[in-house]
């Protein structure tokens, strides 16, 4: 068997997280390789993505890429439609509880909160163009600036203490949980790939709540894709706490988001591999 995890030039080996899992597939016996998802169509049993970070500078060709590459995991319909993160309109609409959640296009007039709030691009990856802010006619000129779709969201001010908490799933089920620190507070610098901002990383025990929540997010994400959950090969969920300490939806991430198998046992990683080799015969 034979599986390709796809990266990008920049980190054409990953970032470092998936030390474990590449372990854990080639104790069983796979054939698991980094490839940039720009250097062609790879020839495996599934393709993974995983590093595919530079994504928005290339998004029709990246999206492109995602239609030709028939075993991709998770597929190029799941990817369309996660990258937008519009998404949380749609999420919201079903029920789900959601950071409040504003969508501009260019040459539209923003409105802006009461309050601290953060404006970033639409589709967008590693925190790159997020920022807050608190003064209306700077928010305005980065959203022009910006010149995309962007998001307008109130800051939720528990993430200065408490910071956010990402929900890993496997197949559709939950798997383990990392914590992340606030990613827009001062000192925080873009890595040297460029790429992403630097996070502040570590282990963390999920609430009931906050699993539940991650649960129902799959759910309706599924429905809307006409999907089953198990059909998402990896999700993250970001979850942050409202002002009255519910959890509240930040971001689902579908398309290439750290998993985290830095901040927890082996066996998250193992729990993977079995899931991709699954998915792999499957193919």
């Amino acid at each position: 068997m034979r599986v390709v995890l796809a990266s990008c030039t920049g980190l054409p080996d990953g970032d470092g997280d998936e030390k474990s899992l590449v372990a854990a597939l080639q104790r069983d016996g796979v054939d698991v390789t980094w490839q940039p998802w720009n250097d062609g169509t790879p020839d495996a049993e599934l393709v993974v993505l995983r590093a595919t970070w530079d994504y928005p500078e290339h998004l029709d060709e990246f999206l492109a890429w995602c239609d030709s590459v028939p075993t991709l995991a998770n597929p190029a319909a799941v990817v369309r439609w996660n990258i937008d993160k519009a998404y949380l309109v749609e999420l919201a609409s079903r029920g789900v509880p959601v950071v409040p959640t504003a969508v501009v296009a260019p040459g539209e007039e923003p409105t802006f909160p009461d309050g601290e709030f953060v404006v970033k691009p639409s589709v967008g990856a590693g925190s790159r163009g997020a920022a807050r802010f608190t003064d209306h006619t700077a928010a305005r000129a980065h959203f022009e600036a910006l010149g995309v779709k962007a998001l307008i969201q109130p800051y939720q001010s528990s993430v200065d203490d408490n910071g956010e908490t990402a929900l890993v799933f496997c197949a559709g089920e939950y798997s383990h949980s990392f914590h992340k620190g606030p990613m827009l507070a001062q000192g925080l610098a873009e890595a040297e790939s460029g790429l992403y901002v630097e996070e502040r990383l570590g282990a963390i025990e999920p609430s009931a709540a906050q699993i539940a929540l991650g649960e129902q997010v799959l759910d309706v994400a599924a429905e809307l894709l006409s999907l089953r959950r198990k059909d998402f090969l990896y999700a993250r969920v970001d979850v942050v706490e409202g002002p009255d300490g519910t959890p509240l939806l930040l971001e689902l991430e579908l398309t290439e988001p750290t998993l985290g198998f830095k901040f927890t046992d082996d066996a998250a990683a193992s729990r993977f591999g079995k899931a991709i080799q699954a998915a792999a015969a499957d193919a």
